[in-house]
């Protein structure tokens, strides 16, 4: 269903450990491929419905939705200069054509990443001859700056990774976007607060 890594599994034994004494037991994953969230919860946090799993030392509970959405996924803890905490790793999918897993390769290595830092997603949709259509998702779904995200973003980062690739089209429906980093009025400068 989920895998933990290693590193993972160690910090949220750790985290139990630490607070096993207030009576936290278990770890909540909840989310989509645009968002997820993860916290320490008491048994009595578990719900009605909810898929409950061993994954080596500890419980997790996973809501219907979730347990949908993240299956398939790895949970690992990522530590750097940057950044450090939980990452959820959606695995990427699988291309039959030469250029398409490029181009997966290249979202997966060089732009999920910078958009991820903003709450958003990226996803390749199809490959058409030398065009490359994509998706925004999360934070980049009804963001302001999105066309600015594609152009100085996305489609300079695939172009160059991926020189057969000439054109980067966006298939996103942005006004269906729920919880966009910027709202769609704003240039992108600031944050929404």
């Amino acid at each position: 269903m989920i895998t933990f890594t290693d590193l993972a599994r160690e910090r949220i034994l750790r985290f139990l450990a630490e607070q096993h004494s207030q009576g936290v037991c278990a770890l909540r994953l909840a989310g989509d491929r645009a968002e997820q969230k993860l916290w320490l919860v008491k048994e009595s946090d578990r719900q009605p419905g909810d898929r409950i799993f061993d994954a080596g030392g500890f419980e997790v509970y996973l809501d219907p939705f979730s347990a949908g959405q993240l299956t398939g996924t790895t949970v690992d803890f990522i530590e750097d200069l940057m950044q450090s905490g939980f990452r959820v790793i959606f695995p990427a999918p699988h291309w039959d054509d030469p250029l398409a897993r490029r181009v997966q390769e290249v979202i997966d290595t060089v732009i999920a990443p910078g958009v991820a830092s903003h709450g958003g997603s990226v996803s390749l949709v199809r490959i058409e001859g030398q065009t490359a259509f994509i998706s925004f998702g999360g934070g980049c779904q009804g963001c302001g700056a999105a066309s600015v995200t594609l152009k100085q973003g996305v489609e300079r980062l695939l172009k160059e990774g991926v020189p057969e690739i000439r054109r980067v089209v966006d298939t996103t429906d942005h006004a269906s976007g729920e919880n966009p980093y910027f709202g769609s009025g704003d240039t992108g400068d600031s944050p929404l607060t």
